[in-house]
């Protein structure tokens, strides 16, 4: 296997963990001899960027693995909590991250390659009640969108649920401990699932 990670900090990690091993290296750690994972995920993207990225996979990378909205519900985040109209707002932000969200679905479904999505951990210490339920909102659409295309997901909610697993340097970044989790669900689902079902399980 030659996986592509893309989205944002959550596999472009590095420098949030600097003395330790980043998600892309653990998740190399992991799979089978002769399988190799590559970082195209870059810190800071929101969901039109990561579009962009696909563009760049290498042509012999055989599976995609993408972790994509949690910038765009931290950018939404600003107008939602403070305003008197928190819910209208939230309603538009729903639709305008599913039709960007649904966009890069139909870009990866068109590279052709076994793909893998994640949801947003909801689990970042110090996180607000508010900011708690309109993270599931992204995550709704992101899980409604897997579904649409037949694209597993893994579920970082349940995963990253410590605080040990968030960065000390920056809280809605994976620590090292947290890395690990994801990669080892990547892993996992990359060698049990059978791709050939195009059918979506929530991991």
């Amino acid at each position: 296997m030659y996986i592509a990670l893309l989205g944002d900090s959550i596999f472009d990690d590095a420098r949030y963990v600097p003395d330790e091993a980043p998600v892309v290296k653990q998740l190399q750690s992991l799979l089978p001899r002769d399988s190799k994972a590559a970082l195209l995920a870059v810190d800071g993207s929101v969901t039109t960027e990561v579009v962009s990225q696909v563009d760049r996979v290498p042509r012999d990378v055989t599976h995609l693995v993408i972790s994509s909205g949690g910038n765009d519900a931290l950018h939404a985040s600003l107008s939602i909590g403070h305003s008197d109209g928190a819910l209208e707002i939230l309603t538009i932000v729903k639709q305008e991250f599913r039709n960007n969200y649904r966009r890069l679905a139909h870009r990866l479904k068109k590279a052709g390659k076994p793909t893998v999505v994640c949801t947003i951990y909801d689990a970042v210490p110090n996180l607000e009640p508010w900011q708690r339920t309109a993270l599931s909102v992204f995550n709704d659409v992101i899980i409604s969108e897997a579904s649409r295309f037949g694209f597993p997901v893994i579920d970082l909610r349940p995963l990253c649920n410590e605080a040990s697993d968030y960065s000390p340097l920056s809280p809605i970044e994976p620590s090292s401990k947290g890395g690990m989790k994801i990669a080892k669900r990547i892993s996992l689902v990359l060698t049990e699932f059978n791709f050939e079902s195009s059918r979506t399980v929530l991991f």
